[in-house]
């Protein structure tokens, strides 16, 4: 985020995935009966005379009584219930990361569906992962590195309320309040999840100006940290006139690292919004 030159010195700028059961119900065994007919065969008995001339008594032929059926009893059907099976849940497909000299499409693709075009139109679209990456460097040791600002600089001037003592117009802290609705419009959790997934991106970046293995987020950390030690001044912060710029009148303000008078600058309420976004910021990163 930049200042006019006439601004004070210390800174110029700045699924549910539904689970599918298939319930399968098998072997159903039915027994199959088996009937067996038992009956003897009926033969007639010859009747033989005797050489004697007296005649035989007659005996008459008694059919015995039929045996009865025998049928084996039918078995009982068998069902058998199998556990219901769980169909594994699909892996959602991952996109490949594109390379970091192509990332910008994508990357600017994703914010625009999580930004509106209001704060869209405040960033700087081409190389913005190696923008950001050495912009936040930079943040970490205390400097603003205005060649590397991932926004443009605000378009309307810095001000001043010259009387007994030159103090900085409070309307000049609302140029930076679209740049804090940029900033506020993610949630601390979609931050982070945008910063692992383009994360190796990132790295490699990273790896180009000088550093190696998962430096960033240490980086990261570190650049949180200088922002929220910026002090918040509890009145006006008298300047004073140094050629065509504006420095603070006093030394405990104007001796702050730029990053923190790059803050101080947008005036205590978009310090205190930006602030609290980046204490939600580092507890994600700290989990």
């Amino acid at each position: 985020m930049s200042e006019h030159s006439s601004e004070p010195e210390v800174q110029k700028g700045s699924s549910n995935t539904n689970l599918i059961f298939a319930v399968v119900v098998l072997i159903l065994v039915a027994g199959v009966a088996a009937f067996i007919l038992l009956k003897p065969e009926n033969k007639p008995v010859q009747v033989v005379e005797d050489i004697v001339a007296e005649e035989a008594p007659v005996v008459e032929y008694q059919e015995p009584e039929p045996v009865p059926e025998v049928t084996e009893p039918e078995p009982e059907p068998v069902v058998v219930d199998s556990a219901p099976e769980r169909t594994p849940e699909p892996v959602p497909e991952v996109e490949p990361l594109p390379t970091l000299n192509e990332s910008d499409e994508v990357v600017v693709a994703r914010m625009d569906e999580l930004l509106s075009d209001q704060v869209m139109s405040l960033m700087v679209t081409d190389d913005l992962i190696r923008r950001g990456v050495v912009y936040v460097d930079n943040i970490a040791k205390g400097k603003v590195a205005l060649s590397h600002a991932p926004v443009e600089r605000p378009k309307e001037s810095f001000k001043v309320i010259e009387g007994d003592i030159l103090t900085i117009d409070p309307n000049s802290y609302e140029r930076y309040t679209p740049y804090v609705k940029l900033f506020t419009s993610l949630s601390a959790a979609q931050v982070i999840r945008m910063y692992d997934e383009y994360k190796p991106l990132i790295n490699e970046a990273y790896a180009e100006i000088g550093y190696e293995g998962d430096a960033f987020t240490g980086t990261l950390e570190e650049a949180i940290d200088v922002l929220l030690d910026t002090p918040e001044p509890k009145g006006d912060m008298p300047l004073v006139r140094n050629s065509v710029t504006y420095q603070y009148a006093y030394s405990e303000w104007e001796n702050l690292p730029d990053a923190q008078k790059q803050l101080l600058r947008m005036g205590p309420e978009n310090m205190k919004k930006v602030k609290a976004a980046l204490r939600n910021i580092k507890a994600e990163l700290e989990k």
